[in-house]
């Protein structure tokens, strides 16, 4: 027998072995009917939990909330500005080398999941690792003792961390976007369970590239989310759970990292929403689409919100060298139409991770050269704090005239948010990292800030 017919029997032998071992061996995971919204997504048919199980439990603790007023209700603070407004409240303008005072910390899980804070009271998205569960948790703003905490069952394998959304309350509710896309409506005193969504399931929601990063938004009594998918927007009532508007979805965009943004223009009020291949602005009233453009779009991942700059003015910044671009709505006979008033390239402005904040007719951020920059609203550059201050993919937050900005390890800096150039006036450092990046909180001089696995609670109040 010659060689050439020899191999292709040896190749049909090697399959048939092959295949008798492939037919005696279990099965690795369970089957099931493909899904809407399943492809290419981190869920898989092990990490489903059945919807008759998605209500989770309620744990109480000892804590208390704090007599302490102010508030911080949800990701970018009570005006979706990341600028903290009360100037009842002193603000110490240096600190010592050790910084500003600890009042509490406490381990949480692997993310970036900042706070939301009201009445006395801290919310956290966590992830409880040990118990594969996603874990809403109440804490005082005093000392940080948990008040409760509700979870429910959820896998989440670890992808640059788990949880990494903002939570949104209100006196009555607080709601919640887990990493794998569930969102949770419990009773913001007690805990106590109202409702749940699996946006996976419900709306064939992709969920995003290192899991779910879109914050809530809590609107007269609504909860408004973006779930991609089946439809691109959603307004669901606090109360009853109820879907209220839905917004169809005609580009099929998907879920980004991206957080919604009210915004009021022409007297109608509406959610801007940067999805994965289009921006749109949605009526708040009904959900009907009132404008959208293709000219913003990142290839890679959508992660800053708009920023809203006022007169029907958008700001839009991305990764990735998509740079930046500056939007203005104009309103035609009853219809609005959006126009692009100027881009820039990432060399004078654009932002991987963190959104920007306009305050005092100017915008502050971080490029992903790491440099703090201030622009003008004609997207000229200002200033930049230059080369030698860098500062990663870390967060900051604007406070009565005052700049807070962190670094990946955890060393806060203290500097004037002024348009006369950059003025550093304290520098500590208060985490130790890795990957300081979760979203800054502030409510009556209490700066709640976080790493990889550990927050903290800062007194900055002048005494």
């Amino acid at each position: 027998m010659t060689i050439t017919k020899i191999i292709p029997l040896i190749i049909v032998i090697a399959a048939v072995i092959a295949l008798a071992v492939w037919f005696k061996t279990e099965p690795s995971e369970v089957l099931e009917k493909r899904l809407p919204g399943r492809d290419k997504t981190t869920v898989t048919a092990n990490d489903q939990v059945p919807l008759s199980e998605m209500r989770g439990t309620l744990a109480k603790s000892d804590g208390v909330p704090a007599d302490i007023p102010g508030a911080w209700p949800r990701f970018r603070g009570e005006n979706f500005d990341n600028i903290f407004h009360d100037e009842q409240v002193p603000l110490q303008k240096n600190w010592p080398e050790s910084g500003p005072k600890v009042l509490w910390s406490l381990e949480v899980g692997e993310g970036y999941a900042g706070a939301a804070v009201r009445n006395g009271c801290v919310y956290i998205l966590d992830y409880d690792r040990e118990n594969q569960a996603d874990a809403l948790r109440c804490l005082s703003l005093a000392d940080g003792k948990e008040i409760w905490r509700y979870s429910y069952p959820v896998k989440v394998k670890r992808n640059h961390g788990m949880s990494r959304t903002v939570p949104a309350v209100t006196d009555k509710y607080v709601v919640s976007l887990g990493p794998k896309c569930h969102v949770t409506c419990l009773d913001a005193e007690s805990g106590a369970f109202r409702w749940m969504i699996d946006l996976v399931r419900q709306f064939g929601t992709k969920v995003p590239l290192w899991y779910a990063g879109q914050c809530p938004l809590i609107d007269n009594g609504r909860a408004i989310i973006a779930p991609g998918g089946k439809v691109l927007m959603t307004a669901v009532d606090c109360a009853t759970g109820k879907i209220i508007w839905e917004t169809e979805n005609p580009h099929h965009g998907q879920m980004t990292h991206s957080s919604i943004m009210p915004l009021e223009f022409a007297g109608r009020r509406m959610f801007v929403y940067c999805a994965s291949s289009f921006v749109v602005g949605v009526s708040a009233q009904d959900g009907q689409i009132l404008w959208e453009s293709t000219d913003w779009k990142i290839r890679s991942a959508t992660v800053p919100s708009p920023l809203i700059i006022g007169e029907g003015k958008i700001f839009f910044c991305g990764g990735y060298n998509a740079g930046s671009m500056m939007m203005r709505l104009t309103e035609e006979k009853g219809r609005i139409i959006p126009q692009t008033l100027f881009r820039l390239g990432p060399e004078i402005f654009d932002s991987i991770q963190q959104t920007p904040i306009l305050y005092g007719g100017y915008i502050y951020g971080v490029r992903s050269d790491e440099q703090l920059v201030c622009l003008d609203l004609e997207g000229k550059i200002v200033w930049t704090g230059g080369s030698d201050n860098k500062f990663g993919l870390g967060p900051y937050l604007i406070a009565n005239g005052l700049i807070y900005i962190m670094n990946d390890s955890g060393l806060l800096t203290l500097a004037g948010a002024t348009p006369n150039g950059y003025q550093p006036l304290a520098q500590a450092r208060v985490l130790t990292g890795p990957d300081s990046w979760g979203p800054m909180a502030m409510a009556w001089g209490r700066l709640i800030l976080r790493d990889l696995t550990k927050m903290i609670c800062l007194d900055v109040t002048e005494k």
